[in-house]
């Protein structure tokens, strides 16, 4: 199958049951699904040396360097090799989206691999990865003050690429500045208006001291602020989830498998309104990183300990509990990937943008409304469909759509997770309990996630087995998570 964005409207989601999505397959071989691909001229064929890549080598002396990516697959972290001290300005590269390219391009440079790939070890040999580099590298050195990028453009700008080509000094690389974001960023004073007496702010420190070391998500990356090494969480697309999740941890109250306070607001002077906005927050740093990837390459080496394995399992559940019964509010993102390892190996709980899971990674009722959330939002289906559906979400939450299309931060109560706003307090609850089964399955089978490698995520050590069958549970524990995840349903990859 050839990967794209259009696939999850057109196959993976409900949508595909209006999609007007047809496949076109070249003549194809009677005893197989390989394609016959049709001959093609001189100027076009890849015998042509003007048509192939001129290297996909790692570069011996790199301007820039590649720390992963996402947007499935067309929005890679660049990070500056030529600046001694790089700002977290969050300038990512862009390019186009797979389904535009050719089939020799996407073959050739992995394009279908980098749309479910993002863990920075592997999307670093991916070719598409070392051929932005090279064109990276050409481009920097035509720029008469490379260094301004970092310096004189808003926060979280992009680097564009046009067009993809096998050659890498016909694509055309542009800089796309994001005023529009800096417009949704706010002051501190704005947030303390806002949020009131009962919330401390911590202290401020300008985005010139603090120094990126590593882009590990889209959201999250690794910083130096005099010396000390902490993680800063920024957005890109939605200032208001990350608001909302400072709000949150300003809020909560302590607990040790919860992640701390925030230490710092990093601020930058916008050039829109001449205003100094807070860009990101710093947070505790866990040197051993996320359960995700720790977890299942302790299952590969036979290192993962029953003792440890029911330690993780207590104290998840405890701070689950602890959220539960002190900050008023739910918790929708429960997997590994937001479950960090101390430097004592005790586990904490990350990550309260409170935007939720992929579709099909929360309880059976929350998928449901899901489906009908995207029905109820797409544009491209029949407007008698997506009305139907409007109006079934808006009987459960009447001002979806303002949570929908508001950019800016408005201080709600509940955040702005549509699915969850649909639920009483008991019901969320059970959705939690849902969530605790399948991550306590995770834990036990030596897991990153429940189903191996969905279309859009692929994880770097798979398990053996998915959810809900059993190879190394204990039976009691079995017993334990299905009671959590009693009513469950197969999948739509299933």
């Amino acid at each position: 199958m050839e990967l794209g964005s259009d696939i999850i409207h057109d196959i993976v989601h409900p949508t595909a049951a209006y999609s007007q999505f047809i496949r076109f397959r070249a003549d194809h071989h009677d005893a197989g699904d390989s394609y016959r691909l049709l001959p093609v001229d001189w100027e076009a064929s890849q015998l042509n040396p003007k048509n192939r890549v001129d290297s996909l080598d790692h570069l011996p002396n790199p301007l820039w360097r590649i720390d992963g990516c996402t947007g499935l697959g067309t929005q890679f972290y660049v990070l500056p090799l030529f600046l001694r001290c790089v700002p977290p300005m969050r300038i990512d590269a862009f390019i186009p989206e797979q389904s535009s390219q050719s089939y020799d391009i996407r073959q050739l440079l992995d394009l279908d691999v980098a749309f479910h790939t993002k863990d920075r070890a592997r999307v670093q040999e991916l070719n598409i990865s070392k051929h932005i580099l090279r064109a990276l590298q050409l481009w920097t050195k035509s720029l008469p003050e490379p260094e301004a990028l970092f310096t004189s453009m808003p926060f979280g700008s992009r680097i564009v690429f046009k067009s993809l080509s096998l050659n890498v000094r016909a694509m055309e690389i542009d800089v796309a500045p994001t005023h529009y974001l800096e417009r949704q960023l706010l002051s501190s004073s704005a947030l303390a208006q806002m949020w009131g007496a009962t919330v401390q702010l911590p202290e401020h420190v300008d985005i010139s001291e603090v120094h990126v070391v590593e882009q590990i998500h889209d959201s999250v990356c690794l910083v130096r602020i005099q010396g000390r090494l902490w993680i800063l969480k920024t957005s890109t697309s939605y200032t208001k989830y990350l608001y909302h999740e400072l709000k949150l941890l300003l809020s909560a109250k302590p607990h040790p498998n919860v992640m701390s306070r925030p230490a710092h607001l990093v601020t930058k002077r916008c050039s829109f309104g001449s205003k100094t906005a807070v860009i990101g927050f710093t947070l505790e740093y866990h040197c051993y990183g996320t359960m995700r990837d720790i977890v299942p390459l302790q299952r590969i080496h036979n290192t993962l300990s029953p003792a440890e394995q029911f330690k993780w399992a207590m104290q998840i559940t405890s701070g689950v509990l602890h959220h539960r019964n002190t900050s008023g509010t739910f918790y929708p993102d429960l997997r590994l990937d937001n479950v960090v390892l101390s430097k004592d190996r005790d586990a904490i709980i990350v990550d309260f943008e409170q935007r939720g899971v992929w579709c099909e990674f929360a309880s059976p009722e929350i998928n449901a409304i899901e489906y009908i959330r995207l029905l109820a939002i797409d544009e491209d289906i029949p407007e008698d469909v997506r009305d139907h559906y409007a109006e079934i979400l808006r009987r459960m939450c009447p001002d979806f759509e303002t949570l929908h299309s508001r950019e800016e931060y408005t201080n709600p109560a509940n955040g702005y997770n549509i699915c969850w706003a649909c639920l009483s307090p008991k019901e969320q609850e059970a959705s939690e309990v849902y969530m605790l089964g399948r991550v306590l399955w995770c834990i036990f089978e030596g897991a990153s996630a429940p189903q191996q490698a969905a279309v859009w995520q692929s994880y770097r050590w798979e398990a053996e087995v998915d959810f809900p069958a059993y190879l190394r549970t204990p039976p009691k524990i079995q017993s334990l998570i299905d009671r959590c995840t009693i009513g469950r349903r197969a999948t739509l990859d299933g």
